[in-house]
């Protein structure tokens, strides 16, 4: 072969590899999104002044921290010898860290505390795209400026009547954001779901979760979320 084709081979590669390598990189800034994306993804605008809401369903098995049953341990972390929902008490960690309003979501027909017909109750409300009605519910989120949503994961989604409440007030504008507790599922897509109903909301992508068995740290672990999502100083 001649040399100058051997050159003429070499320099179509390099100029092949330099046109992919530019097209490559090009993709990649494309998937992370504009500079404007990314400041969505922390509530930076969120001022010392902002009003915040803690609203949280949760629904522990017990209120009698003596002598409970495996199930019934699972549901509760016992603080000051009172038994507290799991969620519940990352949600008053939340309130307390924040300075922010709770608000305890509550079906008007309270849920069974038997876990297995709980279990069953949760599926079938489920299956059937349930909204269990809200007890006392606030008359308005409009005063808030951001919104913490907490729950337990229940099969795999949040609890419905989460979707009773997201359904009923008006999120444009407001700054959304999760936290759950769970057995093993993690956040189980909850956040993404929540980004579909909310349209109009900023809903941020760095929520909370908490397996039931490390409930002794949530009051390290929320205060260093909260502070790297600058809701509250270092």
């Amino acid at each position: 072969m001649k040399k100058s084709t051997v050159i003429g081979i070499v320099l179509a590669i390099l100029i092949i590899g330099v046109l992919g390598a530019v097209y490559i990189f090009s993709n990649n800034e494309d998937n992370t999104g504009t500079s404007a994306d990314l400041e969505n993804k922390v509530p930076n605008e969120v001022s010392g002044d902002s009003k915040v809401l803690v609203a949280y369903f949760s629904l522990p098995e017990t209120d009698d921290p003596n002598d409970m049953t495996t199930d019934e341990e699972n549901s509760v972390v016992v603080v000051d010898g009172e038994a507290l929902g799991n969620t519940q008490y990352v949600a008053m960690l939340i309130s307390d860290y924040t300075d922010g309003d709770l608000f305890r979501i509550e079906p008007v027909t309270p849920y069974t505390t038997n876990h297995d017909a709980l279990t069953d109750q949760a599926l079938e409300e489920q299956e059937s795209d349930a909204r269990p009605e809200i007890k006392d519910p606030l008359e308005s989120i409009d005063d808030y400026d951001v919104i913490f949503v907490g729950y337990p994961i229940w099969w795999g989604d949040m609890p419905q009547i989460l979707y009773t409440f997201l359904e009923s007030y008006d999120f444009n504008g407001k700054m959304v954001i999760s936290f759950s507790t769970h057995g093993g599922s993690g956040l189980a897509g909850t956040v993404e779901t929540i980004s579909s109903k909310l349209d109009g909301a900023n809903v941020l992508d760095n929520a909370f979760t908490m397996s039931r068995n490390d409930m002794e740290e949530a009051p390290d672990e929320v205060r260093s979320w909260l502070t790297e999502i600058n809701m509250i100083g270092e």
